[in-house]
């Protein structure tokens, strides 16, 4: 009997231990999920999000407005394609979402990204502020942060799986229930708060060597603090706090400053 409740947990630890990447700044990441299947996951996912929003008419309505986060991007995802060749191929993407309330931005698998308006509106953010917006979302997808993400969350329920079988009858809700905390606190969120932090890192770097200064990545965050009010704990949230995180990118903005002061062109990539 005990091979049989041993052969999930030893499963479990043969698939952790042979799915795993390095990112581009050299961290670990569990890779369940290739980054390619993300990609196809989150066009999908893109149309899906985007259609309701276009039906409703929220979709790019300033024209002004649209412009500058193209243009802004644009150059962001030239630079981006320039450091990282492979994606050359991506269906970049971006898309300004008339959402006021709504302070946000992503960028998806693939480079499909969309701002809200809340977040112009609301934090006014100068067009350096903006790049370290736009570059941070798409360090997210430059770092396969979409996949690894969903490989935490396959991985998780394989553990679920393996702690059931594992668990007799008279506790198995108890030992389920404890796993699945388990695989929040310990896998999951220490791994959204190392993204975090490593997509604040390539985002001011990817700024800067688009030709924005990257002293903006400190004010945006200040800025930020002032919309969001009240935040939750450090250790409960998936973002680093903005205190911390301010104090984070001002000290990494001097070494981003060879970046930001070479003599080239900024091209931008058209959207």
């Amino acid at each position: 009997m005990k091979r049989f409740i041993l052969l999930p947990v030893i499963l479990l630890m043969a698939v952790l231990n042979t799915a795993c990447t390095t990112s581009p700044t050299g961290r670990s990441q569990l890779m369940l999920v290739s980054p390619q299947q993300a990609i196809t996951a989150s066009k999908e996912a893109y149309v899906q999000t985007l259609k309701p929003l276009a039906e409703e008419g929220k979709i790019d309505n300033n024209p002004a407005v649209t412009k500058r986060v193209k243009k802004i991007t644009g150059r962001l995802i030239a630079q981006a394609i320039h450091d990282y060749p492979k994606t050359r191929n991506w269906d970049w993407s971006v898309k300004v979402i008339d959402e006021p309330d709504t302070v946000n931005a992503w960028c998806m698998a693939g480079g499909k990204m969309a701002i809200y308006t809340g977040l112009l509106n609301k934090v006014k953010p100068t067009d350096d502020e903006l790049a370290q917006v736009m570059g941070h979302e798409i360090a997210h997808a430059l770092a396969n942060h979409t996949a690894e993400k969903m490989s935490v969350a396959m991985a998780s329920q394989i553990g679920l799986m393996a702690v059931a079988v594992a668990a007799n009858d008279s506790n198995r809700g108890a030992a389920l229930t404890g796993a699945a905390l388990a695989a929040s606190l310990a896998i999951q969120l220490p791994n959204s708060r190392t993204a975090e932090t490593e997509a604040d890192r390539m985002g001011i770097e990817l700024a800067a060597k688009a030709g924005y200064d990257p002293y903006a990545a400190a004010t945006l965050w200040e800025k930020m603090g002032r919309v969001g009010g009240s935040s939750p704990p450090q250790f409960l949230s998936t973002h680093p706090s903005p205190g911390n995180r301010q104090a984070t990118l001002r000290n990494l903005a001097p070494q981003m400053m060879k970046y930001y002061k070479e003599d080239k062109p900024h091209p931008v990539y058209p959207l």
